[in-house]
């Protein structure tokens, strides 16, 4: 019973552990929102450069594993290329060392009250209190994060005190400690170590668990060494899987993590045990501690990094030759890629990349079919039926992943973000729709040989000059979030509003002196009535933008607002645009 009890409290300790690595990070990813992955994106022309960020990064957030995979993600999305990928990948292993040291302050001893305070097993209560109370008045913001970061610093700290608590006992028991020397065989070592990290799918946790076992004191350093070096080995499992079903480079970039863990393990493994044979070393022999063992993890991965660093060149082509040339992989959605759901504010940043895209299709699409109407083209028109459908996917693509990111741990202003995304990425797709029904009517002219008359082609003509505009300010703002350009989309959309009533009058009083077909007037009627709601969805746009500021998406009665106190702006907006597309005075039909 008693054993079995051990275990319980052992497993509830890991379990505290991991969960209390889970938060910090969770916290650490809020808190930046999404700024080390843009750094890491923007900032690794170099593999020095790439190996420096990459030790910064896995250093603030606490977790190699999700640098290596955001690596793969970004070679997989074609963001980064395969040789930057090398440094930050060198650079994840040397910053995942930091978790082992923070773990080892939990060793300091001493009947100093000052050096007791240093333990964090004695200080994470009172991290914990801080924090619940930060947690207990505060629901957003930075300190909102930093209070999640300290209780999950906190939990694991207490989770790693628990664990070693537990097993200290068993510093008595032989069977223990022969299970423990049996390690001090360099493959049984290194095997040990690659499944336990694999299993946990972090080469943190897993040191963890080996620092909490040091503190029974039957732990040899000669039997933690070859353990350690299969953690590292281990914790490339997570960038493997998570390249299962990427592009070919992605694959590279996970198979350069593991060729470098496991070259560097064979090499330091080879010379300790030469160095061992001919040196005899002590320190083999002695008990290992926390603090020893996040000397060994440092020693390793920051001597691999300098061995294997001016063969960078080699690891790609050796990934190049393990992973050959194969299907091409379709990289047009690749920035949606899965790998960077968990770092919810550059999964926004890479939707709202691939949105100004597809507004950009959207309006060379409308363009095109405008052109339609004077200038019939029937490969033109095939090739704008393509770019809508393309429009539709974009749409399909960006809004499945979207709705996937609002299951994840994301703060209020990613949530604005995304409920921003969402509206636009309708809003334009509906454009694209209407390029369509441009792109009909043109056909229709076309095929039936009609023609307006020259007083219904200079009115259509302004009319489709002030509806390009607003899809060109729209779009614009869109893109830059300039909420000022996006304040003069409105008054341009009553403007035009104001013409196709004016047109309707004019073409009714054509349709009445016998000027204008009834066949032509129809399609002119599709034309004015596709532009007008091209113009609505154009407001919808800026209105989202200029609400989103407001925390509200209260469109309707944001408008009806604006139009009511005669806000000075629009009013000046829209006296201008009134001029700028003021119809030609009368004159022959």
């Amino acid at each position: 019973m008693d054993v079995l009890l051990r275990v319980l409290t052992f497993v509830g300790g890991l379990a505290l552990f991991l969960y209390g690595m889970k938060v910090m990070n969770i916290g650490l990813e809020k808190l930046s929102g999404g700024k080390l992955e843009r750094i890491l994106e923007r900032l690794t022309s170099s593999t020095l450069k790439g190996l420096l960020l990459g030790l910064v990064v896995t250093a603030l957030m606490q977790c190699s594993s999700a640098t290596t995979v955001m690596v793969v993600g970004f070679v997989n999305s074609g963001i980064m290329q395969l040789s930057q990928a090398t440094g930050v990948i060198m650079g994840a292993n040397i910053g995942s060392t930091v978790t082992a040291w923070l773990i080892s302050l939990t060793g300091i001893e001493g009947d100093n009250p000052f050096i007791k305070m240093l333990n964090p097993s004695n200080f994470s209560p009172i991290v914990a209190i801080i924090a619940v109370g930060i947690l207990t008045f505060v629901k957003k913001g930075k300190k909102y994060n930093i209070a999640t970061i300290l209780i999950g610093f906190a939990m694991l700290m207490i989770g790693m005190s628990t664990m070693s608590d537990t097993v200290k006992p068993l510093a008595d028991v032989p069977e223990f400690s022969r299970i423990l020397t049996m390690f001090s065989n360099p493959v049984l070592g290194v095997l040990c170590g690659i499944v336990v990290t694999a299993i946990m799918q972090s080469s943190s946790a897993s040191v963890g668990i080996l620092q909490a076992l040091s503190s029974t004191g039957a732990l040899p350093l000669g039997s933690a060494i070859p353990i350690i070096m299969g953690q590292n080995i281990g914790t490339c499992s997570t960038a493997l899987i998570s390249s299962v079903g990427a592009g070919k480079n992605a694959k590279r970039a996970a198979v350069i993590h593991l060729y470098f863990n496991v070259i560097g393990t064979v090499l330091f493994l080879a010379l300790y045990y030469i160095a061992d044979g001919i040196f005899n070393f002590a320190f083999a022999d002695t008990v290992a501690n926390q603090v020893s063992i996040a000397i060994v993890h440092t020693v390793f991965n920051v001597a691999t990094a300098i061995v294997l660093f001016p063969f960078a060149k080699l690891l790609e082509k050796l990934a190049r030759v393990t992973v050959r040339e194969g299907k091409h992989h379709d990289e047009n959605y690749a920035r949606l890629d899965k790998r960077f759901l968990s770092s919810p504010s550059f999964a926004i940043d890479q939707c709202r990349t691939l949105s100004v895209q597809m507004a950009s299709l959207t309006q060379t699409t409308l363009a095109d079919a405008i052109n339609m109407l004077t200038d019939y083209d029937e490969a033109t028109g095939e090739e704008i039926i393509a770019n809508e459908n393309r429009v539709d996917e974009y749409e399909d693509k960006i809004g499945t992943y979207l709705l996937q990111l609002n299951s994840q741990h994301i703060t209020e202003a990613d949530s604005k973000e995304i409920s921003l995304l969402l509206h636009c990425i309708g809003d334009i797709e509906r454009i694209s729709d209407h390029a369509v029904n441009t792109l009909e009517a043109a056909e229709e002219l076309h095929r039936k040989n009609l023609e307006f008359s020259d007083k219904a082609k200079e009115e259509l003509r302004i009319y489709i000059a002030a509806t390009s505009e607003i899809v060109g300010l729209a779009f614009s703002a869109f893109a830059t979030g300039d909420i000022k350009q996006a304040k003069t989309v409105e008054p341009l959309e009553e403007v035009i509003d104001n013409l196709r009533n004016e047109l309707k009058k004019h073409h009714v009083k054509r349709l009445r002196k016998g000027k204008c077909t009834i066949e032509a007037g129809f399609v002119l009627s599709d034309l004015l009535t596709n532009f007008e709601r091209i113009a609505d969805h154009c407001s919808n746009i800026a209105v989202c933008l200029i609400q989103i500021q407001e925390g509200s998406f209260e469109t309707h009665e944001y408008i009806n607002e604006l139009k009511k106190t005669e806000d000075a702006f629009f009013l000046e907006k829209f006296t201008g645009f009134t001029q700028k597309y003021a119809l030609p005075k009368k004159g022959k039909d």
